[in-house]
């Protein structure tokens, strides 16, 4: 039976290669792009509102194996969330990869993001990781500037 780390592994791999909800989304409500100037990451982060839960996201970037796993399971974590529980992830999810989650507290989260557990331990790659949700964050925010993880 394959042990944890490698099964956050293949989850990352699977979803770098083949991102879930990659497409532009000409009927948006909410966009963000999102930039990271040290590593040169992008990602552009589209939102169809349903009053106030995301009916649709989907996102188009180009990066790290990191940082498009990280936006392709952002994607499916959010949908049909309100903007309060996607922000309430979205803090989970940061205070994860920066190592700043309770064990309690991680149990918590669904599955997929746990992947990303082992982010906190290489602080240039937290960047990598949080950058689409940085955007997702200023998107529902409606905040003007592009959205970076500094």
């Amino acid at each position: 039976m394959p042990d944890l780390h490698t099964l956050y592994h293949e989850l990352i791999l699977d979803h770098s290669r083949s991102p879930r909800n990659h497409r532009e989304m000409p009927d948006a409500d909410l966009q963000q792009e999102g930039r990271n100037p040290l590593c040169g990451d992008h990602v552009h982060v589209w939102l169809r509102m349903d009053g106030d839960r995301i009916a649709d996201v989907s996102f188009v970037g180009k990066g790290c194996a990191i940082s498009q796993a990280s936006a392709s399971i952002m994607t499916t974590a959010v949908k049909g969330k309100t903007r309060e529980e996607a922000e309430a992830l979205f803090n989970r999810f940061h205070d994860l990869v920066t190592g700043h989650l309770s064990d309690e507290d991680a149990e918590t989260l669904p599955s997929r993001l746990g992947a990303f557990s082992g982010v906190a331990r290489f602080p240039v790659r937290v960047k990598c990781a949080s950058l689409s949700w940085h955007a997702l964050r200023s998107a529902l925010r409606e905040e003007p500037r592009t959205a970076s993880p500094e």
